[in-house]
């Protein structure tokens, strides 16, 4: 396959050889999968694409199995809700509801497309949890039927180190977001640590200082120090400006 890997030129190719015939009956022991699937592997990946206004996964590639344990012809929306760690779930269900909106604007818009991106814990084939990138490209698209499809890209990311101060977050139509990640593409987004994060739902949740304090069993000097360290990370003067931003972003 003489594509870029590392921009994806494989998995637009694989958009364009498939969609005629709406991801449905691929082979994935044809020439392109086949090469394809060497690609993934040695990039550690996997890939689905679904229709994102009906929710239903249409293809999965091969590496599914090696990758969480699933068969790819078994794989559904379940299994990823199953699998992701407890403490990344709100995260996904907050993912899971701006795609769903996403979707169905580019479907009422009749045209475009968007990117999603960030990174979850997910349970691997051995049972225990690893780093996943989670890339997803949505478009709009009247063949071979009127919807809007969604390619999602999973990449194990274990050798980044840095995710216990934050995690990668990126929605937009900039396409040299979807890439093979890197230490930039994965320090992009949410500058906030999870402790951060915590407070400012908290708050958002409308907690004062010291129910904030009295919650998370740390002093109220430290809330607030916190408090302080997040309106200067995200250069607002109000934490309810952040809670708005973080909101459209789909994000609380």
């Amino acid at each position: 396959m003489s594509y870029d890997t590392h921009h994806y030129d494989n998995f637009f190719a694989f958009l364009k050889a498939y969609l005629p015939q709406g991801f449905i009956g691929i082979d994935r022991n044809d020439d392109f999968m086949r090469e394809l699937e060497i690609v993934m592997g040695e990039n550690d990946q996997f890939l689905y694409v679904a229709d994102a206004i009906k929710l239903k996964i249409l293809f999965t590639s091969k590496r599914c199995k090696d990758m969480m344990g699933v068969a790819p012809e078994d794989l559904n929306l379940y299994h990823f809700m199953e699998a992701t760690h407890p403490e990344d779930l709100q995260r996904l269900n907050l993912g899971r509801t701006k795609l769903i909106h996403m979707a169905q604007d580019l479907f009422i818009a009749k045209k475009g497309s968007e990117l999603i991106s960030t990174n979850f814990r997910i349970r691997n084939a051995t049972g225990s949890y690893s780093h996943y990138l989670i890339q997803g490209f949505l478009f709009y698209t009247k063949l071979p039927y009127e919807t809007v499809y969604f390619l999602k890209v999973h990449t194990r990311i274990d050798w980044y180190k840095k995710f216990k101060k934050g995690y990668h977050y990126y929605i937009g139509k900039d396409r040299s977001y979807f890439r093979y990640p890197d230490k930039a593409l994965l320090e992009t987004g949410n500058v906030f640590t999870a402790r951060e994060f915590d407070i400012i739902q908290l708050i958002q949740k409308g907690l004062s200082s010291q129910q904030l304090a009295d919650e998370l069993f740390i002093s109220i000097h430290t809330v607030n120090a916190h408090r302080s360290n997040i309106l200067k990370k995200s250069k607002k003067e109000h934490i309810s400006e952040l809670s708005y931003e973080l909101f459209e972003r789909g994000l609380l």
